[in-house]
């Protein structure tokens, strides 16, 4: 079987991107590498100095990339709709949206809105943007959603009871998990209710393996064994790379590395975890998300 590499990433010319935290790690090698495609790519970031930084630094290595910045706050939904619907006035068209930004096992935190960080930012702010992009996606042929998650989905478990941690205390891991496992279910119930509506659009999931980015700055133990075990952002971009532009991808179908446990090597098509295959958690997530941010797709239950 042949390695899927950069080199397999077909030609985006003519393509409209948003990438969410794409000033560093995995969201920035994804935007740099679909930027030297040909595809404009909006930048997303919290900090707008740190967005500005990643757009001079591709257009350091492609002084004709088209790519442009927009502040984008996941952790608080007020923002978020106001960043849509920048994005609505920016461009007719959206080609592809890949929603990675994320937070990785902080101090016990609380949105604007009042949520748990992870499960706030990492879920409930792409759960929001997405349903306020989806018109555009919808209008465009061809267009796609990637959701980022992690191998630590192993370690989630939806509490519908206590999603934010209240009740049962804040383990940071168990809030890390349960945001990811949330990504899993997502990709699932938006591609089903996607297919009810006779939709088009393909929504695909991701996860980088083990790779050294800034996301962990928060683990002692990851700045310990990254230089050892990690990879490379630019390799750990590729299995969310497949997720955005393989021709060959199917709905909900989920990417990671090829290698032992899934932390090394180039990009295949995976498993998601059990839990993720829970059609009654799907449905219960999608619920709870619309009531939660007050957002609503319009598609059939």
């Amino acid at each position: 079987m042949s390695k899927w590499t950069f080199d397999s990433i077909p030609d985006q010319s003519g393509r409209r991107v948003v990438v969410t935290g794409s000033n560093t790690g995995i969201g920035f090698e994804a935007a740099r590498q679909l930027a030297l495609k040909g595809a404009e790519v909006v930048i997303c970031s919290r900090s707008v100095d740190k967005g500005r930084e990643a757009m001079e630094r591709i257009r350091q290595e492609a002084p004709q990339a088209r790519v442009c910045l927009e502040q984008l706050d996941l952790g608080d939904l007020d923002k978020v709709k106001d960043f849509a619907a920048r994005v609505k006035q920016g461009g007719e068209k959206l080609d592809l949206l890949i929603l990675n930004a994320g937070v990785m096992v902080p101090p016990e935190g609380k949105t604007v809105q009042g949520f748990e960080t992870q499960f706030g930012v990492n879920h409930l702010g792409h759960f929001a943007l997405t349903a306020h992009l989806l018109p555009l996606l919808q209008s465009t042929e061809g267009s796609r959603v990637v959701v980022l998650s992690s191998t630590a989905a192993t370690r989630g478990k939806m509490d519908f009871e206590d999603l934010h941690f209240q009740k049962r205390g804040y383990h940071a891991w168990a809030a890390y998990g349960q945001s990811k496992l949330a990504n899993q279910l997502f990709t699932r119930e938006l591609q089903r209710r996607l297919d009810a509506a006779g939709s088009k659009v393909l929504v695909t999931a991701a996860h980088p393996g083990w790779t050294a980015t800034d996301l962990q700055r928060t683990s002692g133990t990851f700045r310990l064994l990254n230089p050892i075990f990690a990879m490379k952002p630019p390799q750990g971009a590729l299995p969310t790379l497949r997720a955005a532009t393989d021709p060959a991808a199917r709905g909900a179908d989920y990417f990671g590395p090829g290698g032992i446990m899934q932390v090394r090597g180039y990009p295949q098509r995976v498993d998601m975890v059990k839990l993720a295959m829970n059609d009654a958690d799907a449905r219960r997530l999608w619920e709870v998300s619309e009531e939660l941010t007050g957002v609503e797709f319009g598609l059939p239950g």
